[in-house]
């Protein structure tokens, strides 16, 4: 292959792949010396003079004159003054020849090889140039199209043709995509698999949705209003508590913006995604209360040591804040960062309605089920009857059939 047209086919490749001219240059540059010192063992005393515009290619082999009889002769470093004449007859002793090498020197098939490792090494750095571009980019959002839909992820396609992954686990459970379709993510990490970059999106982060309310919150964007944490359960439900460094801004209010119009873009990015918007505060008992919102506390005592809150509130309001699923009382927790347990607070109606406390069903309960639920504060069986059956099995160490075995023998009792 001449040395021009092995030159113009990787220009062209690597013109494909967005390779700019000096990272060309070195490139080549690399392979011809990597041929050089295939045969001539070292490249100390060579140049690679590379000229892509042109498509040439110079290599110059610098050796030293010296006595055609001179000991310790060395053909790579040295040549002999007859064979320096012949080049030129002026060459005297001492002075230094630069010979020029012809690729074609070099064999047909070295000259292929030399092709191949240009292509591969291209290839390489074309994966370490994707591998940077969304190292940088993890936690920001990017859209991309659905290329193709598999079992366990999702592989989608960047503007430059890139490929990306959604795993099924980084998907909002209502998440419902074809082929073609548009999908938003935020960049989740990008690792490197057997030399390959695998760049991973999610969903489901709550870095996600932060992002979402600064695309849709100039307040937000500009650091006027503060997001401290966010909790979600994709899909279903999320907390975002907010704070606002200028008093004349309400930050609830602005993230919500007027008759919703702000949050409700975001809740539709999100499968109707239900996001409750919380004023943090650094009053422990007051960020509670606003996290279990919409229930109304009664009173709150904290146990500090143990990271737990005990929440009482009138029987109406337990299930509003337990949530459907407990996903209102789970997520509270996460948010203030404490273990919430929540109880009835009695009533004078509480006390006349009849009761009965667990112990007397000890002829049907086992004793170590009945300490299960005294443990977390319900000690009667309409205490336990006005619990949540997920609230019970989150709370308790039982069993889903045992707690069904229990509800069902006390609301017998009342029946």
């Amino acid at each position: 292959m001449e040395t021009g047209l092995l030159i113009e086919s990787f220009k062209e490749f690597a013109s494909q792949k967005s390779i700019d001219r000096p990272t060309m240059v070195r490139i080549l540059e690399d392979v011809f010396r990597t041929m050089i010192r295939k045969k001539y063992l070292s490249d100390e005393n060579f140049d690679v003079i590379v000229n892509i515009d042109k498509g040439d290619l110079e290599i110059l082999h610098y050796r030293e004159v010296v006595e055609d009889d001179a000991p310790d002769y060395n053909e790579n470093k040295q040549i002999r003054l007859s064979d320096a004449r012949k080049i030129d007859e002026d060459f005297s002793v001492g002075e230094e020849v630069a010979e020029n090498i012809k690729i074609e020197d070099f064999g047909r098939r070295v000259v292929q090889t030399a092709r191949q490792t240009l292509i591969q090494k291209i290839k390489d750095l074309e994966k370490d140039n994707l591998f940077n571009k969304y190292k940088v980019l993890v936690g920001q959002i990017v859209t991309c199209e659905v290329y193709q839909i598999l079992g366990r992820e999702i592989i989608l396609r960047d503007a430059q043709g890139n490929e990306l992954v959604l795993p099924r686990s980084e998907q909002i459970p209502k998440d419902r995509f074809r082929k073609g379709d548009s999908v938003r993510a935020i960049v989740h990490r990008v690792e490197m698999v057997n030399g390959n970059p695998r760049i991973i999106l999610s969903r489901t982060s709550p870095i996600f949705l932060e992002r979402l309310f600064e695309q849709e919150v100039p307040e937000v964007y500009d650091g006027i209003i503060t997001i401290r944490k966010i909790v979600r359960e994709p899909g279903e439900r999320a907390k975002v508590a907010v704070e606002s460094y200028d008093d004349r801004i309400d930050p609830v209010g602005a993230c919500v913006g007027m008759k919703g119009s702000r949050i409700h873009s975001i809740v539709r990015e999100l499968c109707n995604e239900n996001i409750d918007v919380i004023n943090y505060t650094d009053n422990i008992e007051l960020f509670i209360q606003r996290a279990l919102s919409p229930a109304k506390i009664s009173s709150i005592k904290i146990d500090e040591e143990n990271s737990r809150a005990a929440v009482f509130l009138k029987r109406d309001q337990v299930s509003l804040a337990i949530g459907k699923g407990g996903q209102n009382i789970k997520l509270a927790g996460k948010l203030v960062g404490l273990e919430i347990d929540v109880f009835r607070e009695l009533t004078d109606a509480d006390e006349e309605e009849e009761d009965v406390e667990l112990t007397e069903f000890a002829d049907v309960l086992d004793e170590w089920v009945i300490e299960e639920f005294t443990k977390i504060g319900l000690d009667t069986a309409r205490s336990v009857l006005s619990m949540s059956r997920d609230y019970l099995i989150k709370k308790t160490e039982l069993e889903e059939e045992t707690v069904d075995f229990v509800l069902d023998v006390l609301k017998k009792e009342f029946e």
